[in-house]
């Protein structure tokens, strides 16, 4: 019989990370009889998440972006990843001024807390965080995401960004700690739960499946990623949870080898080989290259006999985590990156020059011109742009099914699928990205068929439907970098005006003049598409 011992389930070993005290406020200690209780004012949590959730929007851990100038010093990376860490840098200086948000989508606010037994607040701790966070989105020039249901159908946009996610855990000792996270929903839309056997459990299989699986995770989340890859976990849960954690840097520190008592641990060989894995694959850092990921985490858990969880995600290019506690000594977020400028290289990387493609021409002369170049081929748009997203395209559709006509809106210009950030004060635009493209591969073909949707600018790779669509109609999907929507916001985006449906918020219909926007050309007129030949 076995005796009884109990494993810590994540032994986190240490915190290297950095912090910054933000506040002596809101803490006392009290003694109650030989222990000491650490009372916190619950304005405290309200404060520290407003900080938190104020920095993680702007700037970005110094590792991070270490990791993007390392592409650019590498002489093994492609034009393709040395363009795209560039970009994602000059993003980063740009965000890193205070008014234009890294992403244009600024996330769901997540909140892991672990609080000590002996911590006091006496209030709601989620309803003080939910304060804070509150404030950041009604304060900064940051989007509204998150969409409340009033029945199984009819949804609005909630206004505030509320609610967010905030889970709670007890803990030993006397300090609050926090892991806070803005999620956007293109990486987070790339989490994927496998239910497996053990079969999958010896090196050939495991291999194998590591090279199927990658190909799901596409580029339509922003890469380079920070990749987390865990096998087991004691429920499909709990395995979820650490491919989100992991993915946030938050288990680095884990041993690095298993236990009889179950201990989570890091496999550190197969984080090197899944790592060359994803530089083989070709992907790269979104156009083709060595850097699909920047970094890969491995994690190893404990299972039921007859389950085997596996879970893959990632923390894409706009890597939004930042830690926080509160001890007697005050308030601390984790110091990020204030002046990413220094990690820019004096003399940019040399690149071929684009081709500069007029959108205010008529369309078929648009079409035309684009047909000459084959995929691949690098882009500098100028002109004008419907911009028009989900929302938007289920609207249009009504439309149509309606048999009202296609508006000319949809003919006469290329779509530009995105959803913008609030608009700082005295600028043209607010943080303006691409989001993903494979949501909307559905009307394409339908679109196409009316006039509409010939020329598509959006990020990430698409189904055959839609290069099938783009063959028989003599329409273009054109590939915009996935990150650099401060810079977009601050070089390329010259003017923005509603032209429809206002009432949807962020999802309205818009026209916005661009200069000099940079893009690719993913899938032609041909029946050539740029991610089918990875």
């Amino acid at each position: 019989m076995a005796d009884f011992f109990y494993q810590e389930p994540y032994p986190i070993q240490k915190d290297t990370t950095e912090y910054r005290k933000v506040s002596s406020d809101y803490v006392t200690v009290e003694k109650i009889g030989d222990r000491e209780v650490l009372n916190i004012d619950p304005k405290g949590l309200e404060f520290l998440a407003q900080e938190a959730l104020s920095d993680v929007s702007f700037y970005l851990r110094t590792s991070h972006l270490e990791k993007l100038r390392a592409i650019l010093d590498d002489p093994e990376a492609t034009d393709n990843d040395r363009f795209v860490a560039y970009n994602l840098l000059q993003n980063a200086t740009v965000a890193a001024e205070g008014q234009l948000p890294s992403c244009q989508d600024t996330g769901t606010a997540i909140v892991v807390g672990k609080k000590g037994e002996g911590v006091y607040t006496g209030a709601n701790d989620a309803e003080y965080l939910s304060k804070g966070i509150f404030n950041t989105y009604q304060e900064k020039n940051l989007r509204y995401s998150q969409i409340v249901a009033l029945d199984m159908f009819e949804e609005k946009n909630s206004g505030s960004n509320l609610p967010a996610q905030i889970d709670i855990y007890a803990n030993q000792g006397s300090k609050y700690e926090f892991l806070f996270l803005a999620k956007g929903g293109g990486s987070a839309n790339k989490t994927f739960l496998y239910q497996k056997t053990k079969s999958l459990l010896n090196d050939a299989s495991l291999e194998e499946f590591i090279k199927e699986k990658i190909k799901d995770l596409g580029t339509s989340a922003c890469p380079p990623y920070h990749l987390a890859f865990v096998v087991g976990g004691t429920s499909a849960e709990a395995n979820l949870a650490a491919v989100k954690k992991a993915s946030a840097g938050y288990y680095d520190h884990l041993p690095t080898e298993g236990n009889m008592g179950g201990q989570a641990f890091r496999d550190i060989e197969w984080e090197k080989r899944i790592h060359k894995i994803c530089q083989e694959s070709t992907i790269g850092a979104q156009f083709g290259g060595k850097y699909f990921t920047h970094d890969v985490r491995v994690i190893r858990l404990p299972r039921h006999a007859a389950s085997c969880p596996v879970g893959l995600g990632v923390s894409c290019s706009a890597d939004r985590n930042i830690k926080a506690k509160i001890t007697k000594d005050g308030l601390f977020v984790e110091q990020l990156e204030k002046n990413p400028r220094r990690l820019l290289p004096e003399v940019p990387p040399h690149l071929e020059p684009p081709v500069s493609i007029d959108l205010d021409k008529p369309m078929a002369e648009v079409l035309a011109e684009l047909s000459k170049y084959p995929i691949k081929t690098r882009l500098k748009l100028n002109g004008t742009l419907i911009v028009a997203r989900d929302a938007a395209h289920a609207r249009i559709k009504e439309m149509l099914d309606a048999g009202e006509p296609m508006p000319d809106y949809f003919k006469n210009h290329p779509v530009y699928y995105a959803g913008p950030a609030k608009t700082p004060e005295g600028m043209a635009s607010g943080s303006f990205g691409p989001t993903t493209a494979g949501r909307m591969d559905s009307y394409v073909d339908l679109f196409q068929s009316m006039g509409g949707s010939m020329i598509m600018l959006a990020k990430g790779n698409r189904s055959k439907d839609v290069t099938n669509a783009c063959n028989k109609y003599g329409g273009f999907y054109l590939g915009s970098i996935g990150g650099p929507a401060a810079i977009l916001a601050k070089e390329n985006i010259l003017s923005v005006e509603v032209v429809d449906f206002e009432e949807m918020g962020m999802e309205a219909v818009r026209k916005i003049t661009i200069k000099d926007f940079p893009a690719f050309i993913i899938t032609d007129d041909k029946g050539n598409d740029f991610f089918a030949n990875l």
